[in-house]
């Protein structure tokens, strides 16, 4: 039998400060668990019990100095932006009013520093994490989950079939467990991107793996928590059962208004309170819409009369991040309120609103809404990436499968797109 605490190897997320000196990290293990934490955990090493105060507060200064929010002006540019969040030709924004104040910005130089980005559900491959199995800690993190999950993960992620990986209490934990093996070959292939890494944020389930990165959750703790999720969104897809697509827009498309009929279609058809809504924020010219099936049958059929360009359904068994998985909350909920969370150690971007989440608090009340409110993710990368003109960017890894947030990244900002790379997985 294999100690999952085996599968936590030492990598440290150091901020750097305008003085230039490293925040020591190492993991640290729980009395109540046999799993260490897989995030990094901001320790100093000589605390006595006479001093600890003292060093509490110097820790508190030092983050206060290295990180804090750049107070910058910003003006569109057509090349460093793709789309910008303020309309074109208007004047420039108070700094309060910046996306940028929501963003942590060590003062030092972006091109020193680092963002890693986790993507969500639908990228998964039959196949994935074959390349990483030439690093023994991914291997026995794939051995550490397979027995809290009950099943080989690996065989499935590199065997599948196909049919069994996509569905959701398979793929989740699947992209999971890649997502963060991929951190792991990160650290050998470039370990300054581990060190340097000053803020994370995650794609539905990828969110999970940004908060054991920032040393929220023990990795048992993050595959238990992934588990009763995957299983509750299941169940509350056969509650009831929907769908989503992606929509396509051009400028004169009602999309709300089309989103509001298809709703007066299903009244019509006698759903009792249908939805219909959007669950992703993807870019200016594309939301992913869910809801009931006949709610997406209405907009397939109507897509001129709202002047919608495309609709392309997405291979997904239910409508996750609508009110139809409301059933899932609660057992999510309960299982949360049974772990302790640790303090985030790195900026950690919420899907709620694509802000950073400033304390454990937080954390237990965004991410059970998370299942059922929709994912802002191009307000996130507003928040992450946006820079005064001529600014440099910090680069970006995509871990986990595919390369879809590397592809969405350029659709909003184009300059801090050629800063990012995925992680071959």
């Amino acid at each position: 039998m294999v100690l999952i605490g085996k599968c936590h190897q030492l990598y440290g997320c150091f901020q750097k400060t305008s003085t230039k000196r490293l925040i020591n990290t190492l993991f640290s293990s729980s009395s109540e668990s046999k799993y260490l934490n897989y995030g990094p955990q901001l320790r100093f090493m000589s605390i006595d019990n006479d001093s600890k105060h003292t060093h509490e507060t110097d820790i508190k200064k030092l983050l206060e100095d290295g990180t804090v929010p750049e107070e910058s002006s910003v003006v569109g540019d057509t090349e460093n932006w793709t789309t910008s969040p303020y309309p074109k030709g208007s004047y420039v924004p108070h700094k309060n009013q910046s996306q940028a104040q929501h963003a942590l910005r060590p003062k030092v130089d972006p091109k020193e520093t680092s963002i890693l980005m986790f993507p969500g559900q639908g990228t998964q491959f039959v196949g994935m994490g074959k390349n990483l199995l030439v690093f023994p800690q991914v291997v026995e993190m794939f051995e550490a989950a397979s027995e809290i999950l009950k099943y080989n993960l690996l065989k499935l992620c590199l065997e599948g079939p196909k049919s069994k990986l996509d569905q959701t209490i398979y793929s989740q934990p699947a992209i999971f467990v890649c997502s963060l093996g991929a951190v792991e070959k990160l650290k050998e292939e470039k370990l300054s991107a581990i060190e340097n890494c000053m803020a994370v944020a995650g794609y539905s389930i990828g969110e999970f793996a940004a908060l054991t990165f920032a040393g929220c959750f023990s990795f048992e703790q993050a595959v238990n928590l992934v588990k009763v999720r995957a299983e509750a969104m299941h169940y509350a897809s056969e509650i009831e059962p929907g769908g989503m697509a992606n929509i396509y827009l051009s400028p004169d498309s009602k999309l709300k208004y089309a989103l509001k009929m298809a709703r007066d279609w299903c009244l019509d058809k006698g759903i009792e309170k249908p939805v219909c809504s959007i669950s992703n924020y993807l870019n200016p010219d594309c939301k992913v819409v869910a809801g009931h099936l006949e709610a997406l049958k209405y907009l397939e059929s109507n897509l001129k009369q709202y002047n919608l360009r495309k609709m392309q359904r997405l291979n997904v068994s239910g409508a996750f991040h609508t009110e139809l998985m409301r059933p899932a909350v609660e057992p999510f909920a309960a299982a949360l309120r049974n772990i302790k969370i640790a303090e985030p150690l790195i900026a950690v971007h919420s899907n709620i609103d694509g802000k950073r989440y400033h304390n454990s608090a937080q954390i237990y009340r965004n991410l059970p809404k998370q299942i059922y409110k929709p994912v802002k993710w191009e307000q996130t990368l507003h928040i992450l990436y946006e820079r005064p003109v001529g600014s440099d960017f910090p680069d970006t890894f995509e871990c986990g499968p595919g390369s879809t947030l590397r592809n969405l990244l350029k659709t909003v900002n184009s300059k801090a797109h050629s800063s990012c790379l995925t992680i071959d997985i």
